[in-house]
Order: C-alpha cells, then sequence, then structure tokens
C-alpha cells in the first residue's frame, strides 16, 4: 500500500509540472510605452521568438549586433579578438550620432586625463565639463549565466532605436561599451545542449534533465577556466583581448554581469566584506549610489533583491574588482537562474522565467547607464583622481625583481606589459636600506645588479600595481568568496622585494620581445667538430614543450639525473641529453631538427663535441636515464574538479604541445567485460602508462573492488598514478590504500566551539579555513620529481591538509618546519600553521614496479601560481624511468 501510494504522489506531481507554463509573463515587458524606429527590427522580430521562449546561439546574437550597427548611426561593431574555438570577441560601442563621428578623438583626450597634472590644465578642464563619461558592462563571462548575452540585445535595442527625449540625452553624455559576451564557447556549449533537451511544455520541476547540464557544463572556456578569475593574468585569448580592449577605453563606471542559484534573489551593490583597502575612499559610496540606483527600479517593478552579502570585492581578478583598481567604479550583479533553463520552481514555489531574467538585467542595465550621465562629470573626477597617486605609499614605493634565467620571470614581465604597467630594467648595480625581502618577510639593506627590475609605484595604475605586487594586503575578514593573496612575484616564485627609498640607479625601459630572444642552438663549443650530443637544460620555461617535440620527431632522449657542467657552461638535474650514437638514423637531420625545436620553443640547445664532462656524470652515464614518451590519460566528469582538469588539460595541450588522452569516468568505471565489444564502453587501464586524477573527493565511491584491484595490478607493473588535491587523500589511509597518514584539522570539539551561537559558526568556521594563502616551503631539488623547480617555493595553500613525513614516501616538497615563519601571504589560524609545519604537500609512494605521485596542492592553480608547476610534467615525464 505504501508503495501504492508514494507511486500516486509520484504521478499527481508529474501532472502538476506538466501543466502550462507562462514563458512570457506581461509584467516582464521591455518598455512598450517608448516608441521605437520602425526601420529598426527588436530582437523578437530579427529572431523570430520572443526573448525568453528559448536561449539564442551566439552566433544569432552576433548577427543581429552586426544587424543593429548597419541600421543605427548610434552603434558601432568591433571585433577585438577570437576565442580557442574561433568564435569573434566583440563589444559594441554606443552613443548619439555626433560622438560616434568623433569617437576615436573622444578616446584619445579621455586617455589623456592618465596624465599626471592633466586637471591642472586648460585642455584638462575643458575635458572634464564637456566629454562625455565612459560606461562598460561584461556579459556573460560563465557561458551557463546565459540570461545577460539575451539581456544585452534588449539593451542593445533600446539604445539604438528608441525615440524619447531620455535616451537622446543619455546618450550624448555617455560612451558606453557593451562586451555583449566574454565567453562565447562557454556559452554555446551550455545554449546548444539546453535548447537539445528542452520540452514543448519546460520543464519546471527542479529534477527535470534542463536543470542538469553535463560535465563541464558551460560555466568555463574551451579548457575549462572561470574566465572571471583571468582578467589580470590573462592566460587566455578572451582575457588578453578584454585587456587590450578594456585599457583602449578607460571607463568611468563598470559592471559585470552574472548570474547565481536560482533560489536566491538579485544582487547588486554595495558587496560585502573583505574589500580592497586601497581603494579610494569615495568608491563605497559610488558602490552605494549605482546601487541604490538598481534599487530604485527593482522597488519599482516588485524585484527582489539584496545587498551588502556573500560576495566580496578583495581578489582584483574579477570582472568588479579589477576595473575598480583601474579607476572606476566596479560592480557585479548577480541574477537568480544558474541552471533555471527556461522556467524552475524556486524554493518559495515562485516560477523564475529566463524573461525574467533578462528582464532585470534590462533594468540594471539601463539604471547605471542613466546614473552614470547624471553623474558625467562627478565620474569623471572620480577617475582622475583614483588615477593619480595621492599618498606617500601609493607614490613612493618601488618593487624590484631579480633577473633570472629561466623560471617563470617572462610570465610576469608578460602581465606587466599587458596591464601597460611600466617597468625598467637597473643600468648598474646599485643598492637600496630597508628594503622588505619577500621570502622572508624581513627588512634590510640590499645589493641588486645590472639588469634587475623596477616597478615604481608613482604612475597612473598605482592601484592595479599595489594590489598586485604587494606581499601582503591587509584583510579585514577570514571569511572571503575567493583566495586571500594573489602577490604576484610568491605565485611566479621570483626573488623580489619592496623599498620606500629613493631609487638613484638610472634605468632602461623593458623591451620583452629584446630582453627574450628567440631560441638557438648554441653551437659555440664545436670547433667544426661534429656533435657528440644536443642538451637542453630543464630549468628552461619550455623545456617540456622541447621534449615533447623530439619524441615526435623519434628521438630517444635521456635525462640528467644531477647538476653537471661543461667547461664553465652548468646544466641542472633534469637536463634532456640527445646522444648523437643513439640517434644515428636521425642524423642527417640533426641540425635542421634541433634548430626547428630551438626556435618553435624559445630554449636554448647546446651542441657539444664530447660526453665527457668537466663535473659530474658523463652524458652516456647509464645513470642518466632514458625517457621515453608516455601514454598520459585523465580523468574527467564527476567526481574530479572542472578547474583542476581543465588546467591540467591546458598545461599538456597548450603548453607542452603533448597530446593527454581525457578519458571519461563513466568509462573507465565499467567492468571488465565490456557489453559492446572491446572497443566500446571500456577503457583498459593498461593502455596507458599514466594516470592523472585532477582533484575530487569521495573516490571510495567511484572506485568499486574491481577497478581498486585494477589500479593495484596497474601500479603493481609500472604504471604511475599522479593524485592532485583531494583525490591524493584517497590513496592514504584514509582510502585504506596505504599507510600513510593524512594531517588535517579535523572535527572542532574544543569548549570554544561547543559555546558558540549559531551566528558566530559561520566566522568560525572561516577562521578554520585556509582560503589560498601563501606558505613557504622546501623542496627536495634532488629527487626527479622536482627537477627544475628552486629550492624554496612559495606554495598556494587552499586547505588544512598535508601529508605526515614516513619511511615509505619520498617527501619532495615539505612545508618550512617553523609555525611562525611559515605563512607568506593570505590569512591561515595558528592551530593549522603548527599542524602543517614540517609536513609534506608533494611526495612519491613506490608501489611495486610503480609510483603514486601525492600533490596535495595545485601547483599550477590557474596558471598564473606557477613555482612548482613543473612537478606535474615531470611525474609524467621523467619520474616514470627513476
Amino acid at each position: 500500500m505504501r508503495i501504492l501510494l508514494l507511486f500516486l504522489a509520484f504521478i499527481f506531481a508529474g501532472n502538476l509540472q506538466a501543466q502550462p507554463v507562462d514563458l512570457l509573463p506581461g509584467r516582464f515587458s521591455f518598455d512598450l510605452e517608448l516608441s521605437y524606429e520602425e526601420a529598426i527590427l527588436s530582437p523578437a522580430a530579427f529572431l523570430g521568438y520572443e526573448l525568453g521562449e528559448r536561449f539564442t546561439e551566439y552566433e544569432k546574437s552576433v548577427q543581429y549586433f552586426k544587424y543593429l550597427s548597419e541600421q543605427s548611426d548610434r552603434i558601432q561593431w568591433h571585433q577585438y579578438g577570437e576565442t580557442y574555438e574561433g568564435r569573434p570577441l566583440l563589444n559594441l560601442v554606443v552613443s548619439d550620432p555626433e560622438n560616434l563621428g568623433r569617437i576615436e578623438d573622444l578616446r584619445m583626450r579621455h586617455l589623456r586625463l592618465l596624465e599626471p597634472g592633466i586637471l591642472n590644465t586648460k585642455e584638462g578642464q575643458e575635458i572634464i565639463m564637456n566629454d562625455p563619461v565612459f560606461t562598460s558592462f561584461s556579459y556573460n563571462i560563465h557561458g551557463n549565466e546565459a540570461s545577460s548575452t539575451e539581456a544585452a540585445m534588449q539593451v542593445a535595442y533600446r539604445l539604438a532605436a528608441a525615440k524619447d527625449a531620455e535616451t537622446a540625452a543619455i546618450l550624448a553624455k555617455s560612451v558606453i561599451i557593451m562586451y555583449v559576451c566574454i565567453n562565447p564557447d562557454g556559452r554555446d556549449r551550455y545554449v546548444y545542449w539546453i535548447n537539445g533537451v528542452g520540452r514543448s511544455i519546460p520543464g519546471v520541476n527542479p529534477n527535470d534533465l534542463e536543470h542538469y547540464a553535463p560535465w563541464p557544463n558551460g560555466r568555463t572556456n574551451h579548457y575549462w577556466f572561470d574566465l572571471n578569475r583571468d582578467w589580470i593574468w590573462g592566460v587566455h585569448p578572451e582575457s588578453r583581448g578584454h585587456a587590450t580592449e578594456y585599457q583602449r577605453w578607460m571607463p568611468q563606471v563598470h559592471v559585470d554581469y552574472h548570474e547565481q542559484g536560482y533560489d536566491s534573489n538579485y544582487f547588486t551593490a554595495p558587496g560585502a566584506t573583505p574589500r580592497n583597502l586601497l581603494l579610494p575612499d569615495t568608491y563605497e559610496a559610488w558602490s552605494d549610489t549605482f546601487g541604490l540606483a538598481n534599487i530604485a527600479a527593482f522597488d519599482r517593478e516588485g524585484i527582489m533583491y539584496f545587498t551588502r552579502d556573500r560576495f566580496d570585492f578583495f581578489y582584483p581578478g574579477y570582472g568588479s574588482s579589477y576595473p575598480s583598481v583601474m579607476g572606476a567604479i566596479g560592480m557585479l550583479v548577480e541574477q537568480g537562474g544558474i541552471a533555471a533553463g527556461r522556467a524552475v520552481t524556486t524554493d518559495d514555489d515562485y516560477v523564475l522565467t529566463l524573461r525574467q531574467r533578462i528582464f532585470d538585467h534590462y533594468l540594471t542595465s539601463l539604471a547605471t547607464i542613466r546614473k552614470a550621465a547624471a553623474q558625467r562629470e562627478n565620474l569623471l573626477r572620480y577617475s582622475v583622481a583614483a588615477w593619480t597617486p595621492a599618498t606617500k605609499k601609493t607614490s613612493s614605493e618601488t618593487y624590484i625583481v631579480r633577473q633570472e634565467a629561466g623560471g617563470y620571470l617572462r610570465d610576469f614581465l608578460q602581465v606587466m606589459g599587458r596591464q601597460q604597467i611600466a617597468v625598467q630594467q637597473a643600468t648598474a648595480d646599485f643598492s637600496l636600506p630597508d628594503c622588505l625581502d619577500y621570502r622572508t618577510g624581513k627588512s634590510g639593506i640590499q645589493q641588486f645588479a645590472k639588469g634587475d627590475f623596477l616597478i615604481t609605484a608613482n604612475q597612473p595604475r598605482h592601484l592595479l600595481i599595489h594590489s598586485l605586487l604587494e606581499r601582503n594586503l591587509a584583510i579585514e575578514d577570514s571569511v572571503m568568496y575567493d583566495m586571500a593573496t594573489w602577490s604576484a612575484p610568491l605565485a611566479y616564485n621570483l626573488a623580489a622585494y619592496v623599498s620606500s627609498s629613493s631609487v638613484k640607479v638610472k634605468t632602461t625601459p623593458v623591451d620583452l620581445e629584446q630582453l627574450f630572444s628567440a631560441g638557438t642552438v648554441n653551437a659555440s663549443k664545436l670547433a667544426g667538430q661534429p656533435a657528440y650530443a644536443y642538451l637542453i637544460d630543464w630549468n628552461e620555461r619550455l623545456a617540456p614543450k622541447a621534449l615533447a617535440q623530439l619524441w615526435e620527431k623519434g628521438y630517444r632522449v635521456r635525462s640528467a639525473v644531477a647538476p653537471f657542467t661543461n667547461g664553465d657552461q652548468a646544466f641542472s638535474a633534469g637536463t634532456l641529453i640527445v646522444l648523437r650514437g643513439r640517434n644515428l638514423e636521425r642524423e642527417q637531420n640533426f641540425a635542421a631538427d634541433m634548430a626547428g625545436i630551438a626556435e618553435a620553443t624559445g630554449t636554448t640547445i647546446w651542441a657539444l663535441p664530447t660526453g665527457r664532462m668537466r663535473d659530474g656524470f658523463d652524458l652516456a652515464s647509464s645513470r642518466n636515464q632514458p625517457v621515453k614518451q608516455p601514454r598520459v590519460a585523465m580523468l574527467v566528469e564527476p567526481p574530479f574538479d572542472t578547474y583542476t582538469a581543465g588546467q591540467v588539460y591546458f598545461l599538456f595541450d597548450q603548453e607542452t604541445d603533448f597530446p593527454i588522452d581525457r578519458v571519461r569516468v563513466s568509462s573507465f568505471a565499467q567492468t571488465s567485460l565490456p557489453k559492446f565489444g572491446q572497443r566500446y564502453g571500456y577503457v583498459n587501464i593498461n593502455d596507458y602508462d599514466v594516470l592523472i586524477l585532477p582533484g575530487g573527493g569521495k573516490l571510495e565511491r567511484l572506485f568499486w573492488q574491481e577497478q581498486r584491484q585494477e589500479i593495484t595490478q596497474w601500479l603493481e607493473r609500472g604504471g604511475t598514478l599522479i593524485a592532485l588535491e583531494d583525490a591524493a587523500e584517497y590513496f592514504t589511509e584514509e582510502g585504506k590504500f596505504s599507510k600513510l597518514k593524512l594531517v588535517s584539522p579535523g572535527r572542532d570539539t574544543s569548549m570554544a566551539a561547543k559555546e558558540l551561537t549559531y551566528g558566530e559558526q559561520e566566522a568560525y568556521a572561516g577562521l578554520k579555513r585556509i582560503p589560498g594563502s601563501a606558505l613557504r616551503t622546501h623542496i627536495d631539488t634532488t629527487h626527479p620529481l622536482a627537477f627544475g623547480v628552486k629550492p624554496e617555493v612559495f606554495g598556494l595553500k587552499l586547505s588544512a591538509t598535508a601529508l605526515e613525513p614516513a619511511a615509505e614516501l619520498e617527501s619532495v616538497g615539505v612545508y618550512h618546519n617553523q609555525a611562525s615563519e611559515l605563512l607568506t601571504a593570505g590569512y591561515a589560524s595558528t592551530d593549522n600553521l603548527n599542524r602543517l609545519a614540517g609536513k609534506t604537500f608533494a611526495g612519491v609512494q613506490r608501489y611495486g614496479n610503480g609510483k603514486i605521485v601525492y600533490l596535495l596542492d595545485n601547483p599550477h592553480y590557474r596558471m598564473f601560481w606557477r613555482g612548482a608547476s613543473r612537478m606535474v610534467q615531470n611525474a609524467a615525464f621523467i619520474l616514470p624511468a627513476y
């Protein structure tokens, strides 16, 4: 009887969900009282359906934006880049026809406001009094937060075609830059899927397929990266293109458009703490001013909203915080809507439609444009003030980074160049007193060499400079939305310092192209003799890419087990050795191949006439192990982390040009008796030499007894398993896979925890977390896992776990053993620091003939925290040989 009742209840619930849903509620109409130019089609007329009835493929939205630019003299269309998948990145520049007729002149005049002392000139005052305010919007940076590009079409139509006096007045005072879709690849991944699974009657039940996009869903770009964390670093073409385009305009106001869970109401400025305390004192008031403009529109329309909660503005790489450190009023808006499809029933039994999500974003776009136009002069003055270093701190500090070979110095300097931060290079040796050493945190006199790099804060982008380069920004709160530190010198593991003392040395501007010349084959030691071997130092930034190309061309390669020298030239452990005597079949191609690889990878390849080394093992020594091209697989799909998987994917596919197979968990987890034949439905682990698990907990639910046995046997036969982040925990005592002990906080049973009120528990939990903080670590560089890594690395810690050192564990990366000196930047409780001091975060356990590599901290987080990044390539390419 109970089963029957449950079945009837299920049928009844299904019938309720099958009732027709109004996808176009009348209250969410777009300014029907206005009159529009008849010659210009609305989005609905152009597309053939009302906005909100379905999702619009990116190509169709591009066609509409181009159409508007052709039909209206208020809009210009511009492509500023292209995605990995070949989709155009575009923006619209919107203003009145007179402004657009001289838009380049207005843009250049606007950039004059960045020049020091401009307000003391007649030209500066004339610009302030007469020129338009620049307002920009970034829509749809997360592909599955798809309502904002739909809204952008309606906003663009209103501005292009409305004939009312208010619109004309706003456009006369404004230049509006609309980045209509920051992430087209992610958007189309989501849109094609959602349109493909849509029902004739939308499934408003949250259980319906329409609300469950498959892994990796559409949030991320082609390589599964969150582009809303990449505004500064520019790892991807979407971000690099946007950074260049953003700095062509340098707006006064910028709003970044997002969606959150569909049970949440609309979030608008101001945001929560912690904030970036370097921002001008008036930033909060301006943020509140624009937030109140949105609220007025919401109150008028009866839209639910909240402010000052959940979303902070501490990390400067968001689409809201980045503009703020660039001198704008940067703001975030978040519409409830992720996974909502075309309509969904929320937790309070309200049916949220795509149409409302579009309407809400339409309201805030127009409210922002109106308020910016009304405050034109004041906003221009705000930006000028924000671009002007006003205090001793903002103007006098100098950041110094030592010159070095290899490593990630070039990456750092490319970020500076991309953000138009002026970098100088010393033309002579010099010294500075009171220099703060980023490694130790202690101050004192430092000697610097000719060629070291200097970045003075006395330039218009001083807010960005300090936000990006300070060792440790002040933090208001331990509970934050993202990471607690991102200091670029720490992220790229550079020898860096900061001083407030005057720098006397002469300098010259950095020329990146001249500084980092193209790769070459150095044959100076041959003296007319044939090459005995070619060498590529493993400290070279792209040495793994060179190795991949050597394998592709069929070369046999060895890896040096230890450092060695030839004459006055030193080579590091891991150096690649290509012996002519072991590659005689390619002898005719040697010179051309090496020249081509050097040029393609930017590496220096050394040609040596002899195998005898002055110090260390000779080149043909059997201690220098052959490294063979591995067959590498990475598991994807839940429970594995999309972001970590994407970073591994990017590391091999983009940086190394080495193919790895992305294997679905659903294929790997099949039984060993395939249902449809050996070539379908089952992945044989024995087809691979290396298996990567890219972060993901609860692996005991994935690896049943049969899969566990297969992994064990594969390891014993010689496989290498690389477990990242919490995936590594399974291969410890926690997962009953080995005797290695995991160090973790555990449940807090202290009296202090027991006495907390309900309202105090969230803040207390925040104190127990390590929210992305930099810790001092020490690396065993004699171990193959650490070849090419520096002896000391600033590690990024995003958890409170580590491994207890043990006899059976080769500890390669360990935390500094003094808890009081462990934290470099960010936040970590004393309890956590005491627990982690001296513990292991990177290690190797031998398992039969194979190895388990434990990397508890992501060594290439978002591809900008790079100090230990080489460990993943070492684990796949070098370690199997040792």
